[in-house]
């Protein structure tokens, strides 16, 4: 199986240098080796291939707000859209949990509640006991997230399977094989961390002190065995 990531941005420099880029913390976290794996970055205009030449796909994170319709933004959209009618299994996360909202016709726009971020619990509801992706971590677990914007109305049909005190939707099923998740299973604790160093000014303007949400911090095996468990998910026939 070859897994395309389709990367919707970049890391910041100073984490790039120590941890890699995003499609790297992926494919840690996914057990890949390079030959596994093919990488687009959709962000810098690269040409997405035809969906029914691969396998499976993931869409990172970004900095960049779906809500600001980026012409590569918008393209990855279609082609997401596509890749669902062909019922290719799809996993988007933060950035890309949001796209395919939007791509299925629901709404994203900034979170009512404010930032969030640091590591959070994610409940899951009820149907995740039944779903393929999310019963491995049924109940509640730690996850790491960094996100302004967030899914306030997801896609007609979708599946609604985990939340967090902050995030209504945490967790959505778009459609048989394909999933969002608004949290980073790809996140180690130092690149949470890493993340909050570099925003703590911003973070203090908003009335949140970056030292006790990364003081709180802690591992989140749960969410991480997500990425495995998409590509056993993946391989299955539909």
């Amino acid at each position: 199986m070859t897994v395309l990531i389709l990367q919707t941005g970049s890391a910041p420099e100073q984490l790039r240098s120590r941890l890699g880029d995003f499609p790297q913390w992926f494919q840690r976290g996914l057990g890949l080796a390079d030959a596994d794996v093919t990488i687009i970055d959709v962000q810098a205009g690269q040409q997405l291939p035809r969906p029914e030449h691969i396998s499976a796909a993931v869409v990172t994170g970004s900095a960049a707000m779906v809500t600001q319709r980026h012409d590569w933004s918008e393209r990855t959209a279609q082609w997401l859209v596509d890749a669902v009618r062909r019922n290719v299994p799809l996993l988007g996360v933060c950035y890309g949990h949001q796209l395919l909202a939007h791509a299925l016709g629901g709404r994203v726009a900034d979170n009512p509640r404010g930032r969030e971020i640091g590591t959070v619990r994610i409940d899951c509801l009820a149907p995740a006991a039944a779903d393929p992706l999310l019963a491995v971590a049924v109940g509640e677990f730690a996850a790491q997230a960094t996100h302004v914007q967030t899914v306030v109305e997801p896609p007609a049909n979708a599946t609604v399977l985990a939340r967090s005190s902050h995030d209504d939707f945490q967790a959505v099923r778009y459609a048989k094989r394909a999933w969002g998740v608004q949290f980073h299973p790809e996140f180690s604790v130092a690149a949470m961390r890493g993340y909050l160093r570099l925003r703590a000014d911003t973070l203090r303007n908003e009335g949140l002190d970056a030292g006790p949400i990364g003081a709180a911090g802690r591992p989140s095996p749960r969410a991480r065995t997500l990425l495995r468990r998409f590509l056993k998910c993946a391989g299955k026939n539909p």
